[in-house]
This record gives C-alpha cells, sequence and structure tokens, in this order.
C-alpha cells in the first residue's frame, strides 16, 4: 500500500513537472513582452481608434518594430560559465556570438553547438504571427486601419486570436525550444541541450 502511494505521487509530480516545462516553454516562446509593450502603447498611437494619417504611419511603425523584436528574440540565446555567470549571445548560423567581449574567453563552452536551426526559424515565424493576428486584431488597430472589417467580420475577429493561439500552442510544445533568450534564466548544462 506505501509502496503504491510513493508510485502514486511520483507519477503525479511527474505529470505536473512535464506541464510546468511545457508551460514554461510556451511561455519563453510567445511574445508576451513585446505583446505588452505594443498594447501599452497602441491607445496613445491610435488616438484610441480615431487615427489621422500621421496615427496610421506611427502605429505602424510601432507594429514592424514589435515584429522585427519578436523574430529576432527567438535568435537569442544565453550560458552559464564555469564561475556561475551568465553570459548572452545571438545564435548564429556558426554557432554562438556573444554579446560581452569576455564571454568570448570561454574555454569550456562549444559555441559551435548554438548553431541555428530549422525549429528557430519555425518559433520565430510562429511567434510574429502570434504577434500579429494579437495586436491587428486588437480593438483599437481595427477601427484605426480596418474600421469596416469590424461590423462585416466580428465571428472572425473573436475566433481567430484563440484558433491561432491554439496552433502554435500544440507546435511549441511539441517542438520546444531550448534556447534561453535575454530574459530568461539559463541552465548550467544549456550548451549540452542547445545542441540536440
Amino acid at each position: 500500500m506505501a509502496t503504491q502511494t510513493t508510485t502514486d505521487v511520483a507519477n503525479s509530480s511527474s505529470i505536473k513537472d512535464k506541464t510546468f516545462v511545457g508551460v514554461g516553454n510556451l511561455i519563453r516562446l510567445l511574445p508576451t513582452g513585446t505583446v505588452f509593450f505594443y498594447q501599452f502603447l497602441n491607445p496613445v498611437l491610435t488616438n484610441n481608434g480615431s487615427c489621422s494619417t500621421t496615427n496610421k504611419y506611427i502605429s505602424s511603425a510601432l507594429f514592424a518594430i514589435c515584429g522585427i523584436s519578436c523574430f529576432f528574440s527567438t535568435f537569442t540565446d544565453s550560458y552559464t560559465d564555469d564561475q556561475g555567470n551568465i553570459h548572452y549571445g545571438i545564435a548564429t548560423f556558426k554557432g554562438f556570438w556573444p554579446i560581452s567581449s569576455d564571454a568570448s574567453n570561454s574555454s569550456s563552452v562549444d559555441f559551435r553547438s548554438y548553431r541555428l536551426q530549422i525549429g528557430d526559424f519555425v518559433h520565430a515565424i510562429l511567434s510574429v504571427i502570434v504577434f500579429s493576428v494579437i495586436s491587428l486584431l486588437d480593438a483599437n488597430t481595427v477601427q484605426c486601419f480596418y474600421p469596416s472589417f469590424e461590423i462585416t467580420q466580428k465571428a472572425l475577429l473573436m475566433a481567430m486570436p484563440p484558433v491561432i493561439g491554439s496552433v502554435s500552442s500544440a507546435v511549441f510544445v511539441a517542438f520546444p525550444n531550448k534556447r534561453h533568450g535575454i530574459g530568461y534564466p539559463s541552465s548550467s548544462n544549456s550548451s549540452s541541450s542547445s545542441s540536440s
């Protein structure tokens, strides 16, 4: 009886751990900071949906900058050196390009294991798609850029974000990203996990 209880507790914590790891991967990949930044500035820049031509240009520039940020942040990574210092950088086709100059002297890390992979581009594109759907279907953006769309396509406006979010979430969970971008904690074995 005690053995069965111990097994049940171990299975329960294993499922819980897997769930938290999946949610952590999802949070790390979705452009939450960029969406927050956009949602914060969008009402001011769109004049709460009552746009002039200037508002449209400024809002378009904000959208482009945030979209580039979503795409670029997917390629950032980090590692922890032997002294416990976290170093950030950018994954490239050749390997890891550290941002700080003292990080490139770390001999214990194989920077080639941080090379870009196809999955990085899939995650980047999906992050931009998620950001685009959330941002372009924002009430202020809709009123500013395409006001008639809100009246004629209300069902689409309501259904699109959850559908895109669900599909992207499934892809993110099925194909987890092992990158530890800027602002996310690095694990001490990230160099070995990035190579797989």
